[in-house]
């Protein structure tokens, strides 16, 4: 019976870990080699998801809007190519000023940025 428990336990912890995405970012130079093409508008409310840029890649955690540059995309959780027109794009984000800014405008597009 405590066998498994720790199972039930170890499954949990696999489930969750799987399901929580880091935002450690690469912006790729070429849009085939992008996971996720992506439209910066200049305005929040025309977002999908509103993004605060971090300075500190320890703080990328989960997929709320908070994302950690990588300078190498072997680094990256994924990798995004910023379009010029936003009709081209998989998701519209905005970058916020703010860290408490970082949020999901539209949830329908959260699988976008999940690997």
């Amino acid at each position: 019976m405590k066998h498994l428990f720790k199972l039930f336990i170890l499954f949990l912890g696999l489930f969750f870990a799987h399901n929580i995405q880091a935002q450690k970012v690469y912006s790729c130079d070429n849009k085939y080699d992008a996971d996720v093409k992506v439209y910066v508008a200049s305005n929040k409310y025309d977002a999908d998801l509103l993004v605060f840029k971090l300075s500190n890649k320890y703080d990328a955690v989960e997929n709320k809007g908070l994302w950690y540059f990588v300078e190498n995309k072997y680094d990256a959780d994924i990798k995004v190519y910023f379009v010029e027109n936003k009709y081209d794009a998989d998701l519209i984000i905005y970058f916020a000023s703010n860290r408490y800014e970082a949020a999901w405008r539209n949830r329908s597009k959260m699988p976008k940025m999940q690997k």
